[in-house]
């Protein structure tokens, strides 16, 4: 028996704020053409079918109009939901849809019960279990010891053991322990969100939802079938597929491939500004890929966003990487740092930034007492122990209108530009640091002035997350006189 494995078609997305709605059909369109030339007994839809759980109406009518072309193949579909869908909507009509062989995993009130299939080699049982929290699992076993998302996996497993006479599948959307993630997904902190692939070694085979990149956990048949379209800039290098697997006699079980080719492809693309607007260098390229162009310019060219996307339309992020931009620079011995004065830090770091020395009069201005202050705090300390940091770190970045006007309408977005002073990263996620030279001297008037910039460091602490694709969990402003740092909830 011939499967197709797919997952995490997260219809109605948007990258970069760009839709992908029309690049999302035209890929199903091409596997809809894979199955006719490569027939299957049956789909598998392993969750994260909408990017939302309350997804755009276009995202719905795609889904309607998937599952009708399915359907009219008199494919049977087995789809569940995941940790972005909303399971109720994804459930509404499971048993009228089932009288067209669209089974979909129903709201979780218990272990899954299976869907059994027969060919010459006998039964095969499918199992729907769609993403589960731990909640979920004590609310339907309070007795059982659920504290973790591996306790509630084995506690629902337990209480649907496969025949052991049957070939059997298992479609689910959790985060197997030992796989690779990028960007693009939601994945806890420290992977308290993991299970162990040995839950389901009872299973021949399993289809994985959850993670973007294609990939097997532990053995070829506990697999993530990744996603059919790129979702992030960490996938860049990736080549999508689409995944064939087909059950034979009990235990055995082959995996094969076939290529996907998107209508955009997206890239990274780094060069100056010169070079990528010479005609000789990107006539006859695919222009209209969604890119991520990095300029290598030491100066900033004026208006680069709008003027790149003469050329290149579905250009969607723009950054430098340039001798001021760079975040991890030599430093020096520490022996020798040590015997450097808070002045002869900031002259290196003026010079570092602006590729020419701190003059005397420049040097004669500077606050070396909030200087030092700023070097013996706790934020400076931890800025030192962060895993990446960055500063200055300009952004050019399409934002949803909605987010600064509520009164937008859905689909309008606002061009942000901008400069933030530094953020740097910890496990915990990404914190920003706008520093202040306002003139202040008692608590009340940091806390007036902080009340000021809130809004400032709200509005890019949102860009920043887009363009990282990163969760920002803090936001801290310095005033540099004072010497005082203020969390901005």
């Amino acid at each position: 028996m011939r499967f197709l494995h797919l997952s995490d078609l997260h219809l109605g997305k948007r990258v970069c704020e760009f839709s992908m709605l029309d690049d999302q059909r035209y890929i199903l369109e091409q596997i809809l053409s894979l199955l006719d030339s490569k027939p299957v007994d049956g789909v598998l839809l392993a969750g994260d079918l909408y990017d939302k759980p309350v997804p755009l109406a276009e995202a719905v009518r795609l889904l309607d109009w998937f599952l009708t072309q399915l359907a009219e193949r008199q494919l049977p579909v087995f789809a569940i939901s995941g940790n972005h869908d909303s399971a109720d909507r994804i459930a509404f009509g499971a048993a009228l849809l089932q009288n067209s062989r669209v089974y979909v995993s129903p709201v979780f009130t218990g272990a899954p019960v299976s869907i059994p299939l027969t060919d010459e080699y006998g039964t095969l049982d499918v199992y729907l279990l769609p993403f589960l929290k731990p909640a979920m699992v004590r609310h339907v076993w309070p007795d059982e010891p659920v504290e973790t998302y591996n306790d509630a996996l084995a506690c629902v497993l337990r209480h649907c053991p496969p025949d052991p006479a049957h070939r059997s599948v298992l479609v689910a959307h959790q985060f197997v322990a030992g796989a690779a993630c990028c960007e693009s997904e939601e994945v806890s902190v420290g992977g308290v969100d993991s299970v162990d692939a040995s839950l389901f070694d009872a299973f021949d085979y399993v289809a994985l939802g959850h993670l973007h990149s294609p990939q097997r956990v532990g053995r070829d048949t506990v697999r993530y079938c990744g996603t059919p379209l790129k979702y992030s800039f960490s996938e860049a290098r990736q080549h999508k597929s689409a995944c064939f697997v087909e059950l034979g006699p009990k235990g055995e079980v082959s995996i094969t491939t076939a290529p996907l080719t998107p209508k955009h492809d997206l890239r990274e693309v780094r060069g100056s500004y010169m070079e990528l607007t010479d005609r000789r260098n990107y006539e006859g390229t695919a222009v209209d890929d969604y890119l991520h162009i990095t300029l290598t310019d030491e100066q900033d060219i004026p208006e680069a966003l709008a003027r790149l996307r003469v050329i290149y339309p579905n250009l969607m992020r723009l950054d430098y990487d340039n001798r001021r931009t760079q975040t991890r620079q030599e430093l020096d011995a520490p022996a020798k740092a040590e015997q450097k004065t808070p002045l002869e830090h900031f002259a290196d770091f003026y010079q570092l930034q602006n590729n020419q020395p701190l003059t005397a009069e420049q040097a004669a201005a500077v606050d070396v007492p909030a200087l030092r202050r700023f070097l013996e705090s706790q934020l400076a300390e931890e800025m030192r122990q962060a895993e990446t940091a960055a500063r200055e770190y300009r952004f050019t970045v399409l934002m949803p209108a909605r987010d600064y006007d509520p009164a937008a309408a859905e689909e309008d977005s606002i061009l942000l530009q901008g400069v933030v002073d530094c953020w740097f990263e910890t496990p915990e996620g990404i914190t920003v640091v706008d520093f202040k030279t306002d003139f202040v001297q008692t608590e009340e008037d940091v806390a007036q002035h902080a009340e000021l910039y809130r809004g400032q460091l709200a509005a890019y602490s949102l860009a920043l997350e887009r363009v990282l694709e990163k969760a920002v969990t803090r936001k801290a402003l310095y005033f540099l006189q004072a010497g005082k740092t203020v969390e901005i909830s």
